[in-house]
């Protein structure tokens, strides 16, 4: 071969490989799209490029935060469309891992910001970052010891447990005063249940004040079981995008939270007397006070909110012993009380209520936790002559004190607890019930919904799974959730394929594809304590509304990809 030959074959090569090169580095650090607002790569030394690293921005004096996961590159981007020129703070979630303060000016040009994280060597710092469900996961223990301390979630994280220096001994009365606290006691407002006599603690409170300081930090200066973390999303369950919307008091406790016609979200406050109203679209938020029924430690909060084919917002007033009715075209609002004298109500509290088909027939469906013989259990109720009705049964009839209660489309009312292996359906007309066996004992189902084709869907929280009792078939599916710990708390159909659960455990909202049984994870953004979930069934692909019970928050999942 001639020498020029040779060098000209040289140069050649050696463009390709350049261009070859140039090719890799723009496929490693792509530009940013034109539709981009702000967009980046998220690594660490440990890792190189990470993906499902959860990624938010604040824009200063915001009251939202948006957030997207890093794909399988490490790649992350927020859209033009979610985010306008500012400043904005970014934080992430990556158990494992932190980020030093980070901020950014967008512009009305595309933004690059690459994100470094860094290994988080602190086991405290570590289990400061885990969900409940990763801590459950980790701590060593029987089942049933775990899901004593699985009970604590109700009102607190499992840290408060775990990083406390408590012996056995003086855990015991601890224990014993947590179960004298209501289900929607928090730190900021630890309601308690009407005073009994005095009394030791019980043989299984003090089994549970054992094992507990045998996992906490009253003989260790830190914790000598391994910490065991979820593996961070992959594929799909990264295309995602998150909204949060940051509520104006600091004690906000949003229990439920229910989409009207309007777009509008409302929500009921767990712990405070406040029904509220979000603007998704500028973050506004209004809070209307509700009228005390009750005074005292009593004046604690609500739980379900519904609504009437009107547009009527229906709030369960939980120890108030009260409907009340609030209607946003006038602002008038409304409250209903059973007929029970105050000496007959115990520690009843009114929880859930369904007006969804008040039109049939015009009554609705009320459900009383605990309380006593003549105040607990499901009543159906006539608001226009404040007629109240218990539903009894015969003699002999299986359990049916209810936890959640929903109406199909001919107000017949479905019944389930998550301390019962059965669901039961009672007649609208005659009241009569018919129970029905869930297919795995001790699953039990806590909340549900009902679908366009009248199926009951529902969360097994002891189970980890999702249930679907179909009333034409009469037979009940179930699926198991992927993630130990999951618990789904409730779930909701979209009428077209996809069904949504979460609980108050692992921080995962669950999709589940009805017709392959495949499940998308979707890590939330921080620690979500879940007790309702609102599909928003509009668009190309549903999405998910969530009050943040403990964090004062109101977020929406929007899957990108089916």
């Amino acid at each position: 071969m001639s020498r020029a030959k040779l060098v000209a074959g040289t140069l050649v090569a050696t463009a390709l490989l350049g261009m070859a090169l140039v090719g890799f580095v723009m496929a490693e650090t792509p530009s940013p799209s034109a539709h981009s607002a702000l967009t980046g790569k998220v690594t660490s030394q440990a890792e190189g490029a990470m993906e499902g690293v959860i990624v938010g921005a604040k824009k200063a004096g915001s009251t939202i935060t948006t957030w997207v996961a890093s794909d399988a590159q490490g790649q992350y981007t927020f859209a033009r469309d979610r985010m306008e020129p500012g400043k904005y703070m970014i934080k992430v979630r990556a158990a494992g891992y932190e980020l030093p303060n980070t901020s950014v000016d967008v512009t009305e040009q595309p933004t690059q910001l690459d994100l470094q994280l860094t290994k988080v060597t602190s086991t405290s710092k570590l289990a400061n970052q885990l969900s409940n469900g990763e801590l459950l996961t980790s701590v060593p223990g029987s089942h049933e010891e775990k899901m004593a301390l699985g009970g604590c979630v109700n009102c607190h994280t499992l840290q408060r447990v775990l990083f406390s220096r408590y012996s056995a001994e003086e855990l015991a009365p601890v224990v014993q005063r947590m179960a004298m606290h209501t289900n929607n006691s928090s730190p900021l407002h630890p309601w308690t249940r009407p005073p009994r006599p005095a009394t030791a603690p019980t043989e299984r409170q003090i089994a549970a004040a054992k094992y507990f300081s045998t996992v906490n930090l009253s003989s260790v200066d830190t914790f000598e079981f391994p910490l065991k973390t979820m593996p961070r999303p992959k594929g799909k369950a990264t295309e995602v995008i998150y909204t949060t919307y940051d509520l104006p008091r600091a004690d906000a406790a949003p229990h439920d939270a229910a989409l009207d016609a309007q777009g509008n979200v409302w929500y009921s406050d767990f712990d405070s007397q406040f029904l509220g109203k979000l603007d998704p679209k500028t973050g506004k938020v209004v809070e209307y006070p509700v009228p005390l029924n009750r005074v005292g430690p009593l004046a604690q909060g609500g739980l379900q909110i519904a609504f009437d084919k009107e547009g009527r917002v229906y709030f369960g007033n939980m120890s108030q012993m009260q409907i009340v009715r609030f209607d946003p075209k006038t602002e008038k609002m409304e409250t209903f009380k059973p007929p029970i004298a105050d000496s007959d109500i115990g520690d009843g509290h009114l929880t859930m209520i369904d007006p969804s088909y008040q039109q049939v027939d015009g009554k609705i469906w009320v459900n009383v936790a605990d309380g006593t013989d003549e105040s607990g259990g499901t009543w159906h109720v006539d608001l226009a002559t404040n007629t109240w009705t218990h539903v009894t049964y015969p003699p002999g009839s299986p359990s049916a004190r209810a936890y959640d209660v929903v109406a199909n489309s001919k107000n017949d009312m479905y019944g389930m607890s998550f301390t019962n292996d059965k669901i039961w359906m009672t007649d609208g007309k005659t009241l009569k019930t018919v129970w029905y066996d869930l297919p795995t004992k001790g699953a039990g189902c806590r909340r549900g919904h009902i679908d366009s084709q009248d199926r009951l869907w529902c969360g097994e929280f002891n189970g980890n799974g999702l249930a679907m009792f179909d009333p034409k078939t009469q037979k009940i599916t179930e699926w198991k959730a992927p993630t130990q710990w999951t618990r789904p708390y409730d779930v909701q159909f979209d009428d077209k394929t996809y069904a949504w659960g979460a609980g108050m455990d692992n921080d995962i909202a669950l999709r589940l594809n009805s017709q392959t049984g495949e499940f998308t994870e979707y890590l939330l953004p921080h620690e979500t304590n879940v007790r309702h979930v609102e599909v928003q069934k509009s668009g190309a692909l549903s999405s998910l509304w969530l009050g943040d019970q403990h964090g004062g928050t109101i977020i929406h999942i929007e899957p990108q990809a089916p």
